[in-house]
């Protein structure tokens, strides 16, 4: 890379909690965030925000007349958001970049107001406004009152990696010194269930398990994904920086050619070539864990495992995620993934899965690799490198 990227803050809302400590606690124990939650007029496993959370949103709701029309996904973004930039000490006049984006988007917020339309033949005049796309980055920007510019874009389950990518490409062209970037989303609505349920990727709410996601499981014979709802961002610096949590050390990415919409192929194509790409010059061997994006479902799970094998040969890294305890955030999730590993760098610990054989961390860690990849093909691989 041509000069350093250094994250110097990072904060989330999810269902592990709307602070690191929180998190790191959240992370601790091995008992699951996903429960069967009445959605429509369905009962489906789903992680929800806990009550502290859901407290503090609305109050932020409440906080300001504009926000009150405003859906979940883009509150959530400017909970998190605000946390971010008081951690990394960006002063009301500092100059940053805001990319934050979302898979679905303001879902609860589209799915009320197409219901009305339905019934009455009107549209609300907030209708627009408030569902447009670039509804999170703009709102963000406006609660925060930065002085550069603000980009969303939807990329499906690799958006928050992507805008990482974006965030790295602009401050390696000095169109920027900072660049706040994340992912925000909202997803747990009838519709949007509906939708994974149709593709038969959701999880059963009859499976009687402790562990409804059976991420990275290869004796599973049954999709078991299930969908949670958060915010995570970071904050990006160009350069060294004394107040650097970590540092980026590499990047990579790959589109997929597809054979239908959902597609990925056995051995995840996308993946090796993203993975390939992000270690460039490095010994793969100095990879010491891989957070995998790894939905739950049967072919996802065992074509990037096919994909890392390919990478890495016999020598695996330590491999994790945190979907079966949090669900898939869809657009937030490889976020909320950076932020696990770069959590596990800080307190030099490696969490494992809970019903996987357990593996056991012999060296400190240094390097975590973060692997994101949606529909569409569209892969990103980030390594993490702690500060020395």
């Amino acid at each position: 890379m041509n000069s350093k990227i250094a994250i110097t803050s990072f904060a989330s809302v999810s269902p592990l909690g709307n602070d690191s400590v929180a998190v790191w606690e959240s992370y601790q124990s091995e008992d699951t965030l996903i429960k069967p939650n009445p959605i429509g007029t369905s009962t489906v496993f789903a992680s929800f925000l806990s009550e502290e959370s859901k407290q503090k949103v609305a109050a932020l709701r409440s906080s300001e007349s504009n926000y009150k029309s405003l859906d979940d996904s883009v509150l959530f973004a400017i909970f998190a958001s605000r946390q971010a930039v008081a951690t990394a000490r960006w002063k009301p006049d500092t100059v940053f970049g805001i990319n934050i984006g979302s898979s679905r988007g303001a879902t609860q917020l589209f799915e009320k107001h197409h219901t009305e339309f339905l019934s009455t033949g009107k549209a609300q005049t907030l209708a627009s406004p408030t569902t447009t796309s670039g509804n999170i980055s703009s709102w963000v920007s406006q609660d925060l009152q930065n002085n550069g510019p603000e980009i969303s874009h939807s990329i499906t389950c690799s958006t928050a990696l992507h805008a990482l990518l974006n965030g790295i490409a602009w401050l390696r062209s000095g169109m920027a010194d900072k660049f706040l970037v994340g992912g925000s989303e909202a997803p747990l609505t009838p519709f949007t269930i509906a939708q994974m349920q149709a593709m038969k990727i959701y999880s059963s709410a009859e499976i009687n398990t402790p562990y409804p996601c059976r991420t990275f499981d290869f004796s599973k014979t049954k999709n078991t994904m299930v969908l949670g709802e958060a915010a995570a961002v970071i904050c990006l610096e160009n350069g060294a920086k004394k107040n650097a949590i970590a540092y980026v050390d590499g990047f990579g990415y790959a589109t997929e050619n597809l054979t239908h919409s959902v597609s990925i192929s056995a051995e995840a194509t996308c993946f090796q070539k993203s993975m390939k790409m992000a270690l460039g010059k490095m010994n793969p061997e100095e990879i010491d864990v891989i957070v995998t994006h790894s939905p739950g479902t049967i072919q996802g799970d065992l074509s990037e495992r096919k994909a890392i094998e390919i990478v890495f040969g016999k020598n695996l890294p330590l491999l994790t995620n945190n979907k079966w305890k949090i669900g898939h955030t869809f657009g937030a999730s490889g976020m909320l993934s950076v932020e696990m590993a770069l959590l596990m760098l800080q307190h030099n610990q490696f969490i494992n899965v809970p019903f996987l054989e357990s593996q056991q961390q012999t060296r400190p860690l240094q390097k975590i690799m973060v692997n994101a990849v949606g529909f569409g093909g569209n892969a990103v691989s980030i390594v993490l490198s702690k500060k020395l």
